[in-house]
């Protein structure tokens, strides 16, 4: 016999994309600026020597890094369900509920009106 899934809570869901990009936007924003130094201190520093290769291999490499990690989301390992019951207060069991002060659903019925004039053009 096979079980369901549990059904996942709303206090387990991923955070939503939108808010997600911000953050994905400023690290790639920050990389591609280590980018720009990287290609700047290639070409002002002097004597050339090791390092003007590893500030080369920065420029050449730090673009696709920045789209790998501007790519992965926060929420990459799994979550737990949180219950939401233990955030409600409970209730006096010896307190009387307060009646509905009127009906809590308004329905509308649009039926056209017997008294009403008739267009008949036809």
């Amino acid at each position: 016999m096979k079980t369901s899934p549990r059904a996942q809570s709303a206090t387990s869901l991923p955070q939503a994309p939108r808010e997600d990009a911000g953050s994905r936007f400023t690290k790639y924003m920050v990389m591609m600026g280590i980018r720009i130094a990287c290609f700047v201190l290639m070409a002002v520093v002097h004597p050339y020597g090791w390092y003007t290769f590893v500030f080369a291999a920065g420029a050449i490499f730090l673009p696709y890094l920045a789209v790998i990690v501007a790519n992965v989301g926060a929420d990459v390992g799994a979550r737990t369900a949180e219950a939401p019951e233990r955030s409600l207060e409970a209730s006096d069991p010896a307190a009387p509920t307060p009646a509905p002060a009127g009906p809590t659903v308004i329905r509308i019925a649009e039926t056209p009106r017997l008294d009403a004039p008739r267009d008949d053009r036809s």
